[in-house]
């Protein structure tokens, strides 16, 4: 066990993670030549597209140093804060992490977010300058900045460039010796922590677990904790670029379990695994629950894949433990499933990977955050959709939460920075200079501000250098009300949205211009309308197709003229009586874009 180091890398997106992990793999020869790719680890195909790590990724080597053998267990993290979820249940499998900043953009603020996270989870910090080959790299001054934050000596950093291979051998012996081996009791009964788990069509869920105490032999009889279900261990191992069986896994080994799992309910990332004939007295207390972020509707294009999306929602949810959903119905589509998500490009990433994975083509209506109202009784709802809304006159008051935003950005771009928190109805709390003229600046902004547009336009007036995180600080009182939109006077529940007294007019008028766009013209006129309550506050109309029936009318009474217009007029009337608008999925996602 003394030989063991178990340790995950940390950063912000794009700070050379993943490329790090390559050269480790290549320095430690786990991976041969024929294998090696960039960003090796991850095995997604839309993580090599967008080049993000969208998954954790646990990956074992081997690696001599002085004449003894090491077992190393890596787990390399995605950056994006959206998928802080996965950085969290990595940390509470390791003792260790590096900590990667890289060099021509110095320390950001997912950087300062995850290593307050491994902090917290008591790990020894490896800070790495990366990127240290390019022309741009500026490691003094992040070195300084590393100091600042860390409060270490400036030998303690070690230079690296992951992708010429430069500096990667020290970061190798600094994780031997700096990082503590495993510290639990291999004479105890079994207990191992759950972190992960992946659905394989034919040998069912394969969970990944660490070993805080005890041993486990194949073929034992375990126990999961948390459930109360038992299982044969049919196969364990660790995990190599391919999973390797093994007969026994000691304490401090991070492996994985195949025991025939077909439902997806019994297994939860947290839970503890434990011997029926010798259990452990508790449960290893586990990460914290997830908290989703933005909930959205989702729905089958055709109703009758209802059972189908839930079946795939279910395996996804297994690979990704930051899911949650709930069945729920639309007026306007059918059944779904109301899903709550770490942020937008969490849910973006989830509507691509039910495509991809499994065949499964969704609308996703408009995201939106959760609301407490409070009654004239003083009794308090969650509410997560603004159909769940109590009648207006039942409410005594909507709270709304609050973020509190850490934005480190260069001191040029601080005015439009401002601007823009100020618009979405954030408070300034406080501004720090960092070093230089990088600066941090705090703000308490509404969630429901940020949900849809703010990371991109806070990327574009900074020309892509600030860098953006957030947590949930509280829930504050708002005013805000429901806008429904009409069509033909019908509520289309699905673009119902719950919105700020100030905002509804301007959002409503944009909502109807938009979708006037985008809904194709039918044999009858269509009346778009956003309304708050009875009130209309905004209408756009779109044209009917019509037949010229006058053509064929050449001279004669004009009373002849009319008779075929009043004809044709009673024929829209009634088309219109049992026709029912269309709306596009374009149209639902046109208003995440409204500018």
């Amino acid at each position: 066990m003394k030989n063991i180091r178990n340790f995950c890398i940390i950063a912000h997106i794009d700070h050379g993670k993943s490329t790090l992990a390559d050269r480790l793999l290549e320095f430690t020869k786990t991976v041969g030549v024929k294998d090696m790719q960039n960003q090796v680890l991850d095995d997604m195909d839309l993580e090599r597209e967008r080049g993000i790590t969208i998954k954790s990724h646990a990956i074992q080597m081997d690696y001599a140093l002085n004449g003894e053998n090491y077992t190393l267990n890596l787990i390399d993290t995605p950056g994006h804060v959206d998928f802080s979820y996965e950085v969290s249940r990595s940390i509470a499998a390791c003792e260790g992490a590096l900590l990667v900043v890289d060099a021509t953009q110095g320390v950001q603020a997912q950087t300062i977010s995850n290593l307050y996270m491994a902090i917290d989870n008591g790990l020894e910090i490896i800070p790495v300058i990366n990127k240290i080959d390019m022309d741009s790299a500026h490691p003094d001054e992040v070195e300084d900045e590393i100091v600042d934050l860390l409060g270490c000596d400036p030998e303690e950093i070690i230079r690296v460039s992951a992708r010429t291979g430069e500096g990667v051998p020290k970061v190798l012996e600094a994780i031997v010796a700096r990082i503590p081996a495993p510290n639990g009791d291999p004479e105890a009964p079994l207990q191992a922590l759950i972190f992960d788990s992946v659905f394989n069509p034919f040998r069912g869920i394969i969970v990944y677990f660490k070993i805080e105490n005890g041993s486990i032999h194949k073929g034992d009889l375990v126990k999961f904790v948390n459930t109360g279900k038992q299982y044969n261990a049919d196969e364990i191992g660790v995990l190599k670029l391919q999973m390797a069986p093994r007969d026994v896994l000691n304490t401090g080994t991070v492996g994985y379990i195949i025991s025939g799992i077909k439902t997806s309910a019994e297994v939860r990332v947290g839970d503890t695994i434990t011997q029926v004939a010798t259990p452990c007295d508790k449960a290893i207390e586990g990460f914290q629950e997830v908290k989703p972020m933005v909930f959205a509707g989702v729905y089958p294009i055709d109703p009758e894949d209802f059972e189908n999306l839930r079946t795939s929602l279910e395996k996804l949810q297994l690979n990704d433990a930051s899911l949650t959903f709930t069945p729920e119905s639309s007026v306007a589509l059918g059944f779904g499933f109301r899903c709550g998500f770490l942020g937008l490009l969490h849910m973006e990433i989830v509507q691509e990977r039910l495509s991809r994975e499994f065949n499964m083509e969704v609308i996703t209506t408009v995201p939106n955050v959760s609301y407490k109202v409070y009654d004239k009784k003083g009794v308090m709802t969650e509410v997560h959709n603004p159909a769940g809304l109590p009648d207006p006159t039942l409410i005594e008051h909507i709270e709304e939460p609050y973020i509190r935003a850490s934005i480190i950005t260069q001191s040029e771009f601080m005015g439009p920075i401002i601007t823009l928190c100020l618009g979405k109805r954030g408070e300034l709390v406080k501004q720090d200079y960092i070093s230089g003229n990088r600066m941090e600046l705090t703000f308490d902004i509404p969630l429901g501000e940020i949900v849809i547009d703010f990371y991109d336009k806070l990327k574009s007036i900074s020309k892509g250098y600030a860098s953006f995180d957030y947590y949930i600080s509280d829930f504050r009182d708002s005013k805000l009300i429901k806008m429904d939109i009409l069509l033909n006077g019908q509520p289309v529940d699905a673009l119902s949205s719950l919105i700020h007294v100030d905002n509804a007019v301007t959002l409503g008028r944009r909502m109807c211009e938009k979708l006037k766009e985008l809904i194709p013209r039918q044999q009858y006129d269509i009346a778009i309308q956003a309304a708050i309550g009875a009130k209309i506050i905004a209408r756009e109309t779109v044209k009917q197709v019509r037949k010229d029936v006058t053509a064929k009318c050449y001279g004669g009474d004009v009373s002849r003229k009319r008779k075929l217009l009043e004809k044709q007029k009673a024929g829209k009337k009634r088309m219109k009586q049992i026709g029912t608008v269309q709306v596009p999925q374009k149209a639902f996602l046109a208003v995440l874009k409204l500018d």
